[in-house]
């Protein structure tokens, strides 16, 4: 049976499509739309993944009604009481009807299986940390065979995920989208125990959507860049402590395993990721364990099987051989050079099929990538290094991070400035064979003319823009920002 799960109306909507064990289309919205983290769905999308089959059954990420409840209770009478943000509705709208919703999945379930029947255990405890669901905030879930019980869980108006958009919104950022760089400022900033008082104190907030009405009382600025870099580093050192608290939960409530899944839109902040790893070695996190995951999850929940989950390319197909010799060609002259080929990746990391690589030696190369993208110059970018040779470079705080999602200290930050924070580290991605062959063989190549086992990666596209999808999209980047794309 073809199952099709869908995640839409918050933001980054998505669709999967599974068949057994076996994800046959997983992809974004934004993609399609060119709309940055679109909430809507849109047929382009529907008709790429009708090329993989059409489903027998539909499914939808979270309870729409539960949702309303909550959304009445926080005087957001203007959702309560629209039609159009109801799924089938919106799905109407996209598909003329075509299909209906079958069944609905709780959204903390949605994300623990996401996450669980993706993992390689067939036992395990779950967490999973995001915004805000139907009302759950937080939850911890134990799973065996095909089924999760939920064991605890925190609720609205609690929110940790909530808490890091509003400090993000505070930051003069965009919150649910620039949380990565709040992220990325905090290797900028000082530790102040004072403003880490200051800072804790919002997490009770009745917040919505991650935005509240800041004023000068709230957290005062003093109009200087290096206040929002002490304020970012001061609340990431906060919520990496909360993150382990709530770890810290897991083996009173879960005392049957060792194993963790982990899921929500929080799992996507590395840098803690790389604290918690360390303490619960067994440590299992989806490439997209988002919201747009969540399309995934409730279509695997409904399936009620493992999913054989080896690779994150499960988008738009660019059916071409792997570019090795022309992008090799152009890392060699010292040039910026795009990646569009294969699937695209499910998940906000570019993997190796729709990146922007560069030689990650070069002293301007931060600069010239930051200027391209038109990123702020404080923003690092990450490595993909050859599995083999990650822990000679770096110290990895475990043995494989093939999705980007650990910080690790780079040991030779002078030799390899373009990968390197200002606080030493780097996101890294680990690249072997059986990953990704052709993006292997790609590094494999520039180590053998270099002696350098990796390359700079990072996401093919520009600030507030989705990444690069289809044909039309690579050739359109090349024609505006002058960077050949293969």
């Amino acid at each position: 049976m073809k199952i099709l799960g869908i995640n839409a109306l918050n933001h980054d909507a998505s669709i999967t499509l599974i068949e057994n064990d076996k994800i046959l289309f997983a992809g974004h919205a934004e993609r399609y739309s060119g709309i940055k983290n679109d909430s809507n769905l849109n047929k382009e999308m529907f008709e790429d993944m009708e090329q993989y089959g059409e489903p027998d059954y539909v499914v939808y990420f979270e309870r729409p009604w539960i949702k309303k409840l909550r959304q009445l209770k926080a005087g957001q009478y203007t959702e309560v009481f629209s039609l159009k943000n109801l799924p089938q509705y919106h799905l109407d709208e996209v598909m003329g009807g075509k299909y209906s919703i079958d069944e609905y999945v709780d959204h903390h379930l949605s994300h623990a299986s996401s996450t669980y029947f993706t993992s390689p255990y067939t036992e395990s405890a779950v967490v999973v940390i995001d915004a805000i669901g139907e009302f759950d905030t937080i939850s911890i879930w134990y799973a065996k065979g095909n089924k999760l019980e939920k064991r605890w869980s925190q609720t609205y108006p609690h929110s940790l995920g909530l808490w890091y958009s509003a400090m993000t919104q505070r930051l003069g950022l965009k919150p649910q989208e620039d949380e990565f760089i709040l992220m990325g400022m905090a290797g900028w900033g000082i530790p102040n125990k004072s403003l880490q008082r200051q800072v804790k104190k919002l997490l009770n907030l009745n917040l919505h959507r991650g935005c509240m009405d800041w004023d000068s009382k709230s957290l005062p600025d003093d109009g200087t860049e290096q206040w929002k870099f002490d304020v970012a580093h001061n609340v990431q050192v906060v919520c990496e402590q909360e993150i382990l608290k709530v770890f810290s939960k897991v083996k009173e409530v879960v005392p049957e395993t060792n194993n963790i899944c982990y899921s929500g839109g929080v799992a996507l902040n590395c840098v803690a990721n790389s604290l918690v790893v360390q303490d619960y070695p067994n440590l299992w996190i989806l490439p997209n364990p988002g919201d747009a995951g969540s399309s995934l999850g409730c279509a695997a929940y409904v399936g009620g099987k493992h999913i054989d989950f080896d690779s994150a390319f499960l988008g738009y197909n660019i059916k071409r051989k792997y570019p090795v010799k022309p992008v090799l060609k152009e890392l060699l002259k010292g040039n910026l050079v795009g990646v569009a080929n294969g699937r695209a990746e499910y998940g906000p990391r570019a993997l190796g099929n729709r990146s922007l690589l560069a030689d990650p030696r070069g002293r301007d190369i931060k600069d010239k990538m930051n200027e391209i993208k038109n990123r702020q110059k404080f923003r690092p970018f990450a490595p993909s290094v050859l599995e083999e040779h990650a822990h000679e470079i770096f110290d990895m705080p475990t043995t494989k991070s093939e999705f980007m999602q650990y910080v690790a200290p780079c040991k030779y930050p002078d030799k390899y400035p373009a990968i390197c924070h200002i606080d030493n580290t780097s996101r890294v991605q680990t690249v072997s064979k059986k990953d990704n062959p052709g993006y292997y063989k790609l590094i494999k190549e520039f180590y053998k003319e270099t002696g350098c086992p990796m390359i700079l990666n990072t996401s093919l596209n520009i600030k507030g823009q989705p990444i690069v999808n289809d044909e039309n999209d690579s050739k359109e980047f090349t024609n505006k920002y002058g960077v050949k794309v293969f």
